[in-house]
């Protein structure tokens, strides 16, 4: 079962590929083919976070209060959105970027009706500035989006294979879940994603599916509703 529209939530860190920081252009190209391959089969939204460039939790001892520090994040997520912007379009793909905070030099208002008209043309349209909040993360800003824009499921880029009762990274015993339900995911404290965006999608019954993004044709597989991760649901 292919999904007919579809939010794709990625990491800054996506884009700064094996460096700590920034933007590298070979894993920018490879991500922008990816979602032209997701585009030809499904409408696509997609919300990107600033984790590259800058992100409060890093940053906490930098001095800069924290609804500053957010606001620096948001206008990192427009950087990274931007520059997918340009490598989507570079590869054939017509994309716009709708921004919750107003740069017109950069970007077009974040307007329901805007974007779902964009969708409807088969653009890619990219969320850039969070929810345009303080203390609300990029998780948070693709939960709202995806229901603003009636998607049919959230796909969660992550560089694990789904989601697991502990890290397997530290433990070898860790299990990992196919399918799980909000309720058991919160019983059983996974961090799935931050907790007010965990609260949307379970409140509005939207399926989360947690993948890893790094695995060949995982991505593709995600969008067509294949086996692949662990699927969140209510």
């Amino acid at each position: 079962m292919s999904y007919k529209r579809i939010m794709l939530k990625l990491s800054g860190e996506v884009f700064s590929g094996k460096h700590s920081f920034g933007i590298d252009k070979p894993t920018l190209t490879h991500v922008a083919k990816q979602i032209k391959s997701m585009a030809e089969i499904a409408e696509v939204v997609v919300v990107v976070g600033g984790g590259n460039i800058w992100r409060y939790r890093d940053t906490k001892d930098s001095g800069i209060e924290r609804t500053v520090s957010d606001a620096m994040g948001m206008l990192a997520t427009i950087m990274n959105s931007v520059a997918l912007q340009s490598a989507l379009e570079s590869g054939g793909t017509d994309t716009r970027v709708l921004s919750a905070i107003d740069v017109p030099q950069l970007a077009e208002p974040f307007i329901k009706r805007k974007a779902l008209n964009h969708l409807e043309k088969g653009r890619v349209v990219i969320c850039a500035g969070g929810t345009g909040n303080p203390y609300f993360t990029t998780d948070s800003a693709a939960a709202l989006r995806a229901l603003e824009l009636s998607c049919d499921v959230l796909l969660k880029a992550t560089n694990v294979d789904g989601v697991y009762d502990k890290d397997p990274k530290k433990f070898r015993s860790a299990k990992k879940y196919d399918s799980l339900t909000f309720q058991a995911a919160i019983e059983q404290h996974l961090n799935v994603m931050d907790q007010a965006a965990f609260s949307l999608c379970q409140d509005q019954n939207l399926p989360v599916v947690v993948f890893n993004f790094f695995k060949t044709g995982a991505l593709l597989k995600a969008a067509r509703g294949e086996k692949i991760g662990t699927i969140v649901h209510g």
